[in-house]
């Protein structure tokens, strides 16, 4: 039996913090999808609230999944992650396939007149795939550090829907599952000497990878428009001009919702799906903005919380895999809009609209909540599951409980 707890560890319930910061962002994410597309009667067809009803819709069945997974047994998650791996390949085989192109990228499935993206779930399939691979060889064991076959079984779990994001061509996507993949395998304890390689072998490919010719134009052409927007002012710098505009526009306090000059005009592209972050810092300034932010740092410091009370390792990669999906995405989509970042198309998790990334965003949720409650019950009445002890050696050690 494990002692009763004594310190600040997860305790049988919920996380009260995650899921007050997440429903607060996606309350933020509705008003600002519903400001930046009410005037837009190209999208709406002259229904303002359009959009926003299909946020809520999609926000209610997100919340499903949430509870789905969360109410789920825990040895059932650790089942079900291969099953998941399968269907978002099979997923991201079908959209090359069949699926639709949508500003120059294969990445959507219609599906009875909705859409769905199998990259957003990939993520979480990635995570838990490997998460569960290296659980499942260590546990094994009484003692063992992450091998070069556990790292070559990680990767090749990653490389397969990496290829295939990579065919669409979702560069956006397939930066946030790289250095989601690197995040997971820092925090499962490979070796520096592994890391290193892996950082130069990725630096290499992507400097090939541009020599080759492999990327398309338009994606080369938003990389320089990062390095000079004035290169292009009508193309690929356009967006990250207004961006920059709307946001300056802003000042402390902003503009007032549904009352942003850049956004009540559609001056910014795409401005309620990857360029959201521009309307909350025009309408709802500085303050606005960085609570937008603060909360994500929240959400992000809960799954790591959640990653060192982890009581297996599964649990600790997968919450660790999360906080570095959602940490990368959030700077990448917010870098984006400040111009500090190439515009790659990436959702703002939680907020952005789009059903795929809301889905994929809660049963990660779902499943934070699920490890959190889980450890807390480990902690509280003891388990005969392994229990991973590795916070506070610095390499995995594990433990019988």
């Amino acid at each position: 039996m494990l002692p009763a707890p004594t310190g600040t560890g997860p305790r049988p319930g919920v996380d009260r913090l995650l899921i007050a910061a997440a429903a607060v962002l996606l309350v933020i994410g509705s008003l600002a999808v519903w400001s930046a597309t009410s005037g837009r009667d190209d999208l709406t067809g002259g229904d303002p609230t359009l959009y926003l009803k299909k946020q809520l819709m999609n926000i209610a069945i997100g919340t499903v999944l949430a509870v789905l997974v969360l109410a789920i047994d825990y040895r059932w998650v650790r089942l079900l992650a291969p099953l998941v791996y399968v269907a978002s390949v099979v997923g991201l085989a079908l959209v090359l396939a069949v699926g639709a192109t949508i500003n120059g990228s294969r990445s959507w499935l219609l599906i009875g007149g909705m859409s769905l993206q199998p990259a957003e779930f990939a993520k979480v399939a990635v995570i838990t795939g490997m998460a569960l691979f290296v659980a499942e060889r260590s546990e094994n064991a009484w003692r063992r550090r992450v091998g070069s076959v556990d790292v070559l079984g990680m990767l090749a779990i990653a490389a397969l829907p990496a290829v295939l994001i990579l065919l669409q061509p979702d560069l956006g996507t397939m930066l946030v599952l790289a250095a989601t993949v690197f995040g997971v395998l820092t925090v499962a304890g490979v070796s520096r000497a592994w890391l290193g390689a892996l950082a130069g072998g990725a630096i290499m490919a992507a400097v090939v990878a541009v020599q080759v010719g492999f990327l398309a134009d338009y994606q080369v052409n938003r990389f320089l428009a990062f390095t000079d927007p004035t290169l292009d002012p009508r193309g690929a710098g356009y967006n990250t001009t207004q961006a920059r505009i709307a946001i300056g526009n802003g000042g402390v306090f902003g503009q007032g919702l549904f009352d942003g000059s850049q956004t009540q005009s559609g001056f910014v592209p795409e401005q309620h799906t990857d360029f959201i972050f521009t309307v909350i810092g025009e309408e709802l300034g500085l303050v606005g903005a960085g609570a937008v932010i603060a909360l994500l740092g929240i959400v992000i410091w809960r799954a790591l919380v959640i990653a060192v009370h982890a009581h297996d390792l599964f649990g600790r990669v997968a919450a660790a895999g999360i906080a570095c999906w959602f940490g990368f995405q959030a700077f990448q989509n917010i870098g984006m809009c400040l111009g500090i970042m190439p515009v790659t198309g990436v959702p703002l998790p939680l907020i952005s609209y789009g059903g795929s990334s809301l889905f994929a965003g809660l049963i990660a949720i779902g499943l934070l909540l699920n490890i959190a409650h889980r450890s807390g019950q480990a902690r509280m009445f003891g388990s005969e599951a392994t229990r991973w002890a590795g916070p506070s050696t610095g390499r995995g050690v594990l433990v019988r409980g």
